[in-house]
Order: structure tokens, then C-alpha cells, then sequence
């Protein structure tokens, strides 16, 4: 299998579908994040997986440690997927790497995106105000992850080898995350939708409405209950809102074939 084909994961492939739906997973884990998610959508909508190395079925794989390198991988491996109109959602790091995505995507002349929801993610060129954690120890490293993100399954934190297998992946992502310099470009010209959590001690509403910058065409933002994680939490509500909007531009990919 290359490299650009373990990229994309479509748990239900179907070539005659008139959408596809990328959904980019947050730091430290991959697809198995949206794996309930598959049979949520209608039969015509693709979804597809994004499994960047370094997690589940790409273990073995050094994980990025920037996003500009993920990024860049990313957009390569998916211009072979880009034949019909597709979506991006990316919760958290997921966000802001898919935002990336869009922008090497466009300097490549590639079809943009009909709509991105980014989830739980500032707008991309608002600095970072939080303390760096990526060059703690482990101990304190994962401590200070619980505390301000949440997220870590506890059967995961109660398994030192599990925890020891995820270790390298989170780091990197954190890594990639703290690193990240904005650089300014263009808006899109894909409309925007960006979620948040109410109780997120990470991302406030303000920086969620940040990300109207980002594009020149519609923007939305809405905010749930919830911490950092209310993708789990306020999961069914956030896939309505997904849906809703989604089944709209089903009608414009239609019409685009």
C-alpha cells in the first residue's frame, strides 16, 4: 500500500456518491474518532477518514511534527479523491490542518471545498495565549493534557502501554500545534462553519468567531454545551448541525456533475 493510499479511509466506499465528506481527526489519535459517525449520513455522502501517520494503522510511521509538512502530505494524497464536490471537517488540531490543507490545495489550482467545518480550533491567525506543554516530562505532560483538554480515554491513562504506544503520536501533534506560524494569504472562497464548546478552557467564542476572517463567502459559527472534547459529549446535536448543512450543498454538488 503507498503511502497516499493509507491516507484515506472510506469504511463505505461508494463510487456514485455526489458528495464526499473528509473528516480530520484531533492530536494524538486517527479515524476511529469518526468511525460511529459513517452511518449518519446519507448513502450518496462518502466519508472518508483521514489517518495521518503515526496512529492506529500507520503505528509504525514517524508521526509530523509541523503542520505545514503534514499539511502538505495531506493535500497530496488527497487530489486523487477530489473528483467529485467534497466537505472538510477537522476538530481541534484536525481544524486548523484541514484549514492548511484548503489553502495548499488552492495554490495547487484543485477544486475547493463546497464548505469546512473547523471544531474547537481558534482561527488560525490569532496567536496561541496558552503556556507550551510539549517539553514536559511525561508524567506532567499528560497531566497538563487531562487538565486543560481532556480527551484521553480512561482505560487509555489507566494502561501504561497503551499510554506508552500514544505518547510519541500526541507529542508530535502537540508539537505541530505550538509550532505553527501563521502566514497570511487570501481568505477562501469556500463558505466557513466553525463549532465551539461553551466550556472550552482552551478555545473561547470569540476565537471561534475569529475564523469569519478566514473566508469570502458565508460564515457560520455555533457553539455547544461542553468542554474542548463536545464532539463526544454534544455528539448527536453536532452531527445534526453537520447534516443540515451537508444536505443543502448535496443539492449544489448535483448540480455540479
Amino acid at each position: 500500500m503507498s503511502d497516499h493510499s493509507k491516507w484515506v479511509l472510506k469504511p463505505r466506499p461508494n463510487a456514485a456518491a455526489s458528495l464526499r465528506a473528509f473528516f480530520f481527526p484531533y492530536a494524538g489519535l486517527g479515524p476511529s474518532v469518526f468511525r460511529s459517525w459513517v452511518a449518519e449520513f446519507p448513502g450518496n455522502v462518502e466519508v472518508c477518514l483521514m489517518q495521518p501517520p503515526g496512529r492506529e494503522g500507520r503505528w509504525a510511521e514517524k508521526a509530523f511534527v509541523s503542520v505545514d509538512a503534514l499539511a502538505t502530505a495531506a493535500a497530496e494524497a488527497l487530489m486523487p479523491h477530489l473528483t467529485v464536490p467534497y466537505v472538510f471537517f477537522g476538530h481541534s488540531l484536525g481544524g486548523l490542518v484541514s484549514f492548511e490543507v484548503a489553502r495548499r490545495l488552492r495554490r495547487r489550482g484543485a477544486p475547493m471545498p463546497l464548505q469546512m467545518f473547523v471544531s474547537a480550533h481558534r482561527a488560525p491567525q490569532l496567536p496561541n495565549p496558552h503556556p507550551e506543554m510539549r517539553g514536559l516530562a511525561d508524567a506532567d505532560f499528560v497531566e497538563q493534557i487531562c487538565r486543560h483538554y481532556g480527551g484521553i480515554p480512561q482505560a487509555v491513562l489507566d494502561n501504561p502501554d497503551l499510554m506508552e504506544l500514544m505518547l510519541p503520536c500526541l507529542r508530535a501533534d502537540l508539537t505541530a500545534f505550538e509550532t505553527y506560524e501563521y502566514q497570511q494569504e487570501e481568505p477562501l472562497v469556500c463558505p466557513i462553519t466553525a463549532f465551539g464548546g461553551r466550556d472550552d478552557k482552551r478555545v473561547s467564542e470569540d476565537e471561534v468567531k475569529g475564523w469569519r476572517d478566514q473566508t469570502r463567502e458565508s460564515f457560520i459559527h455555533q457553539m455547544f454545551e461542553g468542554g474542548h472534547f463536545f464532539l463526544q459529549t454534544e455528539r448527536d446535536a453536532l452531527l445534526g448541525a453537520i447534516r443540515r448543512e451537508i444536505g443543502a450543498l448535496r443539492t449544489v454538488a448535483a448540480g455540479r456533475r
